[in-house]
This record gives structure tokens, sequence and C-alpha cells, in this order.
């Protein structure tokens, strides 16, 4: 037989699907991790009220973890997030708690918008100065960052005099999930739509691939990822919406929940706006990182550092503005964390700096750089966030989680390290 008529070699059904490997695997071992606790649990970890508590959990680092994400990836580190969350809850606590009420009354619609805006370009203002140390100064960011997990929990502290800021504003404590939810109507509409705009770009793509002549999957192959992804979307909201709102919360405000008595009120939580928040910011990244010039520029300057600044790219004003925003990102999980607690704590985000790395690198965040995605780095903390809350409900000693999250994560890298050389070596 010639080489013009050799037969092609036969795809895997994975192969065929053309699902990424590396996320398959995260999924693959959040299940795993999922019904093993469920199973050591006696099924409590798998139940809607655990799930729901799980994913508001997530948030705040979730959020953050998008932002690591295009830190690592331009070979950097932020050491910092964690204290510069604790600085900004500070500030957005004591602007709607002590401060603004001095000019506007109590409960004013505008106090938690105000709040919420200086907390965000505190954030900003606080990376963008990392950023300019690290791009403009040549200062390495493991020691910028380090400086500022020195300092900026410490100014946090100053502003508040070391203490416990609260109640915060109503309408800011929707952001913390636990006080804020859709409902079941509005959350199976949301899902609804969230299915039909997955349908649409599925098969959209498809159509676009097919009118300018490139290879597109078999129609099976497209009808089995967009049933995983209705059944995935359909599932997430179908747990969240059992979960009922006891009744001795609905009885503190019935009309609340669009009764006029607690009794046989059938009030369900829904779509956490914490997660409706993480959603969002992580779509707005993965946009950012696939279709803007800004995310080539981040990954290709990852990728290269030396060819991509011979090759017109202003990287040090890059530095500033991915420290920048990772700054504002670190001040809207500031507004969940917070939230979700109703005040603002001194010990609001220690530790989250490595829960958000870590995050980060086992969603498959290669700390060489150039590689990353936005929704391993979600994954990546769902998984942190389950181990942690799995080994809390099973008793696990606070130490002992900390030493297994530990050994987790050095084997995720190890893995990662793994996986590339089997790649390379193709």
């Amino acid at each position: 037989m010639s080489d013009q008529t050799k037969i092609p070699p036969k795809r895997s059904f994975v192969q065929t699907l053309e699902i990424d490997m590396r996320l398959l695997g995260m999924i693959a071992a959040f299940i795993i991790v999922a019904v093993a606790f469920n199973i050591l649990t006696g099924g409590r970890f798998l139940t809607p009220r655990n799930i729901f508590n799980l994913t508001i959990q997530t948030a705040s680092v979730g959020i953050m973890a998008t932002g690591m994400v295009f830190v690592i990836v331009t070979r950097h580190i932020d050491l910092s997030v964690g204290a510069i969350l604790a600085a900004c809850s500070a500030l957005m606590a004591m602007t709607q708690v002590r401060w603004l009420p001095e000019f506007l009354e109590i409960g004013h619609w505008a106090i938690p918008w105000i709040a919420i805006m200086v907390g965000v370009a505190l954030g900003a203002l606080i990376g963008a100065f990392n950023g300019w140390l690290i791009g403009y100064q040549g200062i390495p960011a493991f020691i910028v960052t380090l400086g500022g997990f020195l300092i900026w929990r410490n100014v946090g502290w100053y502003q508040t005099a070391g203490q416990t800021i609260g109640p915060l504003d109503q309408t800011f404590m929707t952001f913390g999930g636990i006080n804020g939810t859709l409902g079941g109507p509005l959350s199976w509409a949301l899902g609804l739509a969230a299915i039909a705009f997955v349908l649409f770009a599925i098969f959209k793509s498809r159509h676009t691939k097919a009118t300018h002549g490139f290879p597109v999957k078999p129609m099976w192959a497209e009808l089995t990822i967009a049933g995983i992804a209705v059944a995935a979307i359909a599932g997430f909201i179908g747990v969240l919406t059992n979960y009922a709102v006891p009744e001795r919360v609905v009885a503190r405000d019935p009309s609340r929940y669009g009764c006029d008595v607690a009794e046989g009120c059938n009030a369900v939580y829904g779509l956490p706006i914490s997660v409706l928040l993480l959603i969002g910011i992580a779509a707005v990244m993965t946009v950012i990182a696939r279709r803007t010039r800004f995310g080539r520029y981040i990954f290709a300057t990852g990728g290269n550092p030396d060819a991509a600044e011979l090759s017109g790219i202003n990287t040090r004003m890059l530095t500033v503005k991915i420290f920048a925003l990772m700054g504002a990102l670190c001040a809207i999980a500031a507004v969940v964390a917070s939230a979700r607690l109703a005040n603002h704590s001194n010990d609001l985000g220690t530790l989250d700096e490595l829960r958000v790395i870590a995050a980060a690198v086992i969603g498959g965040t290669a700390l060489s750089g150039g590689i990353g995605t936005i929704y391993g780095a979600i994954l990546g903390a769902l998984i942190m966030q389950s181990l942690q809350s799995g080994m809390a409900m099973v008793g696990v000693d606070a130490p002992l989680q900390n030493i297994v999250v530990g050994a987790v994560l050095v084997f995720a890298v190890f893995i990662d390290i793994q996986y590339r050389k089997r790649v390379g070596a193709k």
C-alpha cells in the first residue's frame, strides 16, 4: 500500500470528542473525592445542603484564582492576595458601617455600592503598585508580594483598630451566598438560558468551522458534548433548588420568600449570587484570555518573555495591568468573603494566598509560564474546598487537613510535569 493510500489512525472515543485530558482528569479527581467523602460521611457530603455550602465557600478563592492564572502564566507569583483581600474588606466595612452613615442614613441604597467601589479601587491601586515595582523597577514578584503579605493585612488592622466591624449593609450581604440567592423559579430560568446559550455556542461553532472548510467532529460527538453540558447545568440547578429554606428562617420574613406565613411555605435557596458572580467573572476572564489582544499578550509573554518584548509587547505595562486586575479581583473576593460572614474580621483571608495558588496549579497552570486555563483554576478551587470540607465533616484534625492539602498540591504538580513530558515526547 502506498503512502498516499495509508488509512488514518483510528481515534479513541475521547479523542473524537476532543476533550482536554487534563480537564477530564480534574473532573475524575473531583468525582472520586466527592464519592469517597460521601461514603465516609454516610451520604451527607452529596446532599443539596452541603453542595450549596461548598459552592459559596469556593466562590471567593475561585474569583481570585482566575486572576492568579494570568499572574502565574506570565511567570510571576502573588503571595499578597489574602492580605489585599483583608485590607479591601476592612476599608469596605469601615466605609459602610462607620464613615458613610455620618452623611447618609443607615440603609441608604448608595452605601453598599460606594463601599464596593472604594474597595475595588483600593485593590486595583495596590495591585498596580505591585506591578509597577515588578515591571518597571525589576524587583522580583516573590519579594514584592511577600512584602505585601506582611504589609496589607496590618494596614487593614490599623483601619479597624483591630476590631471586628459589622453588621454589614443588608444589600452588601446578598453577595455572600446564604443571604443572597435567586430562589427556585429564577434559578431555573437562568439555568435554561445558560443551556440555550451553550447549545447555540456549540452548534454555531460547528457551523462556522464547516463554512470555512475546517474539519468538524462527527454529529454524534457534538450531541454527546451538548448532552453532557445540558446534564451538568440542569443537575447543578436541580441540586441547589432542592435545598429548602428552614421554616425558622422563613419565619423571620415570610414575604421575602413569597409566602404569608412560614408554615407550609415551600421556599428553596437556589443559585447563590456569589456563585453567579464567580461564573460571570470566569466567563469574562475566559473571553479575555481567548478573544482579546490583552489575553494573547499574556500567554505570549509567559511562553517567551524575551521574544514577546522584541515583538513590540510592552511587558512592563502588561505586568502592571495583570497585577492591577489581580488586586481588583481580590477586592471582589473580599465582598463575597465578608458578606458571607456578615462582618469584617481581621483574620479574613488568612492563608488564602496558598489556597489560590494551589487552585491555579492543581487546575493545570504551569509555574514555568505560558500555560493555564480559567476553568481549570475554578475546578482546582472546587477540589481544594471539597478536600477541606470533606475532611472537616469526617472529623480530621486541622493539622492533618493541611498536610493532606499540601501533599495533594505537590502530587498535582508532579502529575502535571509527567503529563507535559509525555506530550512533549510525542
